[in-house]
């Protein structure tokens, strides 16, 4: 008798929520999630810890961000929502790799921090 390998399982929903950079092209790539930008909650001029702040108050699971320096500059330790960052928020290119791009961010654990490079970055 042969086995068949188990069913893949299909992430978690996860509120997810776009910086003033992210192209929001992205979205429609993540099925199965709540996307929502940042300027839609009037976040898009707040300061990176206000906005991790912000985020994981009103209980956003992942934060998708073009920011390389987010983990320069802000303490992460102890944050409960995920950050995915993209080498760059170019949406020519970032359309390229938008497989990549939606599994980091269907990975993406509470607390952890995951960067996308995308070849041929503009």
């Amino acid at each position: 008798m042969t086995r068949s390998p188990p069913p893949l399982q299909s992430p978690l929903w996860m509120l997810i929520l776009f910086d003033h950079v992210t192209p929001s092209g992205i979205a429609r790539f993540l099925p199965g999630h709540t996307v929502t930008k940042a300027k839609d909650w009037g976040w898009d001029t707040l300061t990176d810890g206000n906005l991790l702040a912000e985020a994981e108050r009103a209980g956003f699971d992942v934060l998708l961000t073009a920011d390389k320096n987010m983990r320069h500059q802000q303490n992460l330790r102890g944050r409960g929502i995920a950050i995915v960052v993209l080498s760059t928020p170019q949406w020519p290119v970032v359309r390229l790799h938008i497989e990549r791009i939606a599994a980091a961010v269907n990975a993406a654990a509470p607390g952890s921090y995951l960067e996308v490079n995308i070849p041929g970055e503009t």
